[in-house]
């Protein structure tokens, strides 16, 4: 029995997360969950799952919390995702809010010796060297859930990791991977949020788009496998059937494939190393008529070569990386950006910035602080030209 703290609920992943548990009772206890803004939802998630802690971020929905759940126990803000993760008989965390926002709780659930199953590439992105230092002198287990990077977990297998010649990851490619680069000005929001394979968050789907999420994947497989960066590829696959492949010293590979249903490395994360029957959406090869296999146009997506740049300059330059896009995908939603301006505004805060080593979560603090008024300027400056 896993006992069970769930960190952003009501996103794609939390919703996912919860049908997992909900069919698995006799395996998985929840006992706290949190979410951001979507209380109508929050408050439905807890009727059915009665879990002992809840967590918000603002105050004021906590006090209306304190109203409907008055037996419970509630918190907000960054203390509520801690008083999660210490909450009695935790021994599991599902980290599957996007952004920086729970770092902290992730490095409190390491000292704590949780599992942590990760959904929130930018953990590793911002903070990797310092979330492997603190894995060093800790008995926690860092789980992947991404699916690529689940793929890759599965397929290494009990394989020392001396022996693996590179990883490779697969890219869905998004919308735009066919289209010519002189047409991405023109892009508009609702392209660019109609995935093909993938029904995902608002960010995270344009991250696809610009291929900036398997640029951000980059980053997290060189700190979670510590790789060397010329062990890691990219190769885009539309039919997302195929969800990661490692190559080993003999010429060997070895994949795994699954339908894209983020349920199953969900599942995988929780149960490992054992697994647990999952008869709801399982691969017909038969089916199958082609898996199509294209390489990546770095002169295009030039997220992509920022990625094996920030691998270069380690240090916060993750971090850097990881806030300017977030600005950068915010002002395109809001309409004050082209889809090719994101690139653009992240390349010149990237490649003009001086890189410092993160020791604590402070100097990670301030760097995503500074860099994100950085990126707002850099925008404002670029619309009144």
């Amino acid at each position: 029995m896993r006992h069970i703290a769930l960190l952003g609920s009501t996103g794609s992943i939390g919703q996912n997360a919860l049908e997992v548990i909900e069919a698995n009772r006799g395996h998985f206890n929840l006992l706290g969950i949190s979410a951001g803004e979507n209380i109508a939802e929050l408050v439905r998630q807890v009727n059915v799952f009665e879990p002992e802690i809840i967590s918000v971020k603002r105050p004021q929905d906590a006090a209306k919390l304190k109203q409907l759940f008055p037996q419970k126990r509630i918190a907000f803000g960054s203390e509520g995702l801690l008083a999660l993760v210490n909450h009695p008989g935790v021994d599991t965390v599902i980290s599957a809010i996007t952004g920086t926002t729970p770092l902290e709780a992730t490095l409190e659930s390491i000292r704590l010796g949780h599992r942590i199953c990760l959904a929130n590439k930018e953990t590793l992105v911002a903070a990797g060297e310092l979330i492997n230092r603190e894995l060093l002198s800790s008995r926690a287990e860092l789980i992947p859930i991404d699916s690529e990077q689940s793929a890759i977990f599965q397929s290494v297998g009990s394989n020392h990791r001396d022996l693996i010649k590179k990883v490779i990851l697969t890219a869905s490619g998004g919308p735009f991977f066919k289209k010519d680069k002189r047409e991405f000005r023109d892009i508009t929001i609702s392209e660019a949020l109609d995935h093909p394979t993938w029904s995902m968050g608002t960010k995270i789907t344009i991250d696809s788009a610009t291929l900036m999420n398997k640029a951000l994947e980059v980053i997290e497989t060189f700190y979670l496998f510590k790789l060397k960066k010329e062990q890691i590829d990219i190769i885009i696959h539309p039919q997302s059937i195929v969800h990661s492949l490692v190559e080993f010293r003999d010429a060997s590979m070895i994949a795994q494939l699954s339908v894209p249903d983020m349920k199953i490395p969900i599942l995988y994360s929780l149960t490992y190393p054992e697994r647990l029957d999952f008869e709801e959406n399982r691969l017909d090869l038969a089916s199958l008529r082609s898996l199509e296999f294209y390489e990546v146009e770095r002169d295009k997506f030039l997220s992509v070569e920022m990625a094996y740049f920030v691998l270069e300059q380690g240090k916060n330059s993750g971090a850097v990386f990881n806030a300017a896009n977030e600005v950068a995908v915010e002002h395109f939603l809001a309409g004050q950006l082209s889809f090719l301006d994101i690139f653009q505004v992240v390349a010149d805060i990237l490649y003009n910035e001086n890189f410092y080593p993160v020791s604590n979560l402070k100097d990670l603090s301030e760097t995503i602080s500074a860099t994100k008024s950085k990126t707002v300027e850099l925008i404002k400056r670029s619309r009144t030209k």
